[in-house]
């Protein structure tokens, strides 16, 4: 039943976090979950790069939650954008124009590089990959699609399929079309490199070579996370974008940049391949294009593949492509990034605080087996044994070792991001490097506790 509430407000209940709590195991299914072995934080409020537990205490967020909220909690921009929009018009079907989508895609063409200047809106990050793909499938006629292990490009079922990480494995009964190749990723290297100009050259012999086994007129598209994320962003060696672009246009294959995480700012620049130096075919973005304020999502499409639909019915659609607030949650996290120069001070927040913070900290640290990162978009590889390079967790998994450093760093005040092994040093591009070094410390004193 629905509960009546007396209160001028429907939502006055919800701000009880007792009630939240219960209500959340009586009636909520999470994510990547064992649902009876979870106690989740319930979070009664945020702001900035802090949020606050049922319990008023407050905790540096350097996961930026799930790596989107970019400009942090509550940004007063992208909250009366939001409000503004909703007084103005709260939703409309997307057969219709609407002013905030079309400004969210003019302000994100203004930014995408070469000539990606059109733009389809998703819910999301799995969705617009799951879009890039068929779009490129239709463009070429083609079925297969390419992509690295160690990646991660969402949970509906062609999406999860592409991802590289464990993620997949129940899932995956190979009937999508899906081709899985090694990525560089010198720390762990799959071709016995020494150097960068070694990985970068063994792995796109590699790439060339599955391309070639598997049929180059049977691949429609190469899908890479232009640094990939989750799965632990491992920086492509210099030469490697431009070599896997010179890859597809070679064969005809479309070049997909899974741009989800890496985008709007968070590696130093507008978006990931511009460290590289080259256009794919399409890019697909979420998370940061808002802040993940709205759930948004959406591919960026080039001349090319635009005209392939020009007098050709696309036929794909979501329902809410395009959500007006989520655009306008955009347009106002967009303008801000320019106002307020935030993908110049992710640039210097990482070139200035974090990289030398954590390079300073695997000096210190004999568990730190390798840093790495740009922007605000870092990993720490944590080892068990520096010269054996174990992971102190297994791949696909955790350990106590690794449950500890986390807790210590909540006990801390601090909220990781980890993975397996890792940690994730991705707090908002809008942290100030005051909180920036208050992260450091604390993920410092969590080394030296658990040590």
């Amino acid at each position: 039943m629905t509960d009546v509430l007396s209160t001028a407000s429907d939502l006055a209940t919800t701000y009880d976090a007792a009630r939240a709590y219960e209500l959340d195991r009586a009636h909520v299914f999470h994510s990547w979950s064992a649902q009876a072995e979870i106690t989740p934080m319930v979070v009664t409020r945020a702001e900035g790069s802090h949020v606050w537990d049922a319990n008023d205490t407050r905790y540096l967020d350097f996961g930026s939650q799930l790596v989107f909220t970019n400009l942090g909690h509550q940004h007063p921009r992208i909250v009366a954008a939001i409000q503004e929009q909703a007084a103005h018009l709260c939703t409309i079907a997307p057969a219709v124009a609407n002013g905030a989508r079309s400004e969210a895609a003019r302000l994100i063409a203004s930014h995408t590089p070469g000539d990606l200047d059109h733009v389809f809106f998703t819910n999301g990050g799995a969705d617009a990959n799951e879009h890039a793909v068929r779009m490129a499938r239709l463009h070429t006629g083609r079925h297969k699609v390419l992509t690295t292990y160690r990646s991660y490009h969402g949970g509906t079922h062609l999406a999860v399929n592409m991802t590289g990480d464990p993620r997949r494995w129940a899932s995956d009964h190979g009937s999508t079309g899906t081709v899985h190749f090694f990525g560089p990723f010198l720390y762990r290297s799959a071709f016995h490199a020494t150097t960068e100009a070694e990985e970068c050259q063994r792995a796109l012999e590699h790439l060339d070579q599955v391309v070639a086994l598997e049929g180059p007129a049977t691949v429609a598209a190469i899908v890479l996370e232009a640094i990939p994320g989750t799965a632990g962003i491992m920086v492509p060696p210099p030469g490697y974008l431009a070599g896997v672009r010179e890859i597809c246009d070679r064969h005809g294959i479309v070049l997909i940049a899974d741009e989800v995480m890496s985008g709007f700012g968070r590696a130093g620049r507008w978006f990931a391949v511009e460290h590289g130096g080259i256009t794919p075919d399409l890019i697909t973005f979420a998370k940061g294009v808002n802040s993940g304020y709205v759930p948004l999502g959406g591919v960026a499409i080039s001349d090319e593949i635009y005209s392939t639909f020009a007098h050709r019915t696309y036929p794909g659609g979501l329902t809410y492509s395009g959500h007006p607030l989520a655009c306008a949650a955009a347009v106002a996290t967009i303008r801000t990034m320019e106002d307020e120069d935030v993908v110049g001070r992710a640039a210097r927040l990482g070139e200035d605080v974090l990289g030398p913070g954590l390079r300073a900290l695997a000096e210190k640290h004999d568990r730190i087996g390798e840093v790495r990162g740009t922007g605000a978009f870092w990993a720490l590889e944590l080892v068990s044994d520096r010269a054996t390079r174990e992971p102190l967790a297994p791949y696909g998994g955790s350990s106590p070792a690794m449950a500890a450093v986390v807790k210590a760093c909540q006990e801390r005040g601090m909220l990781p991001f980890a993975n397996y092994n890792r940690i994730h040093v991705v707090p908002p591009l809008t942290t100030t490097e005051d909180e920036a070094r208050e992260g450091l410390a604390i993920l410092d004193a969590a080394l030296d506790a658990t040590a």
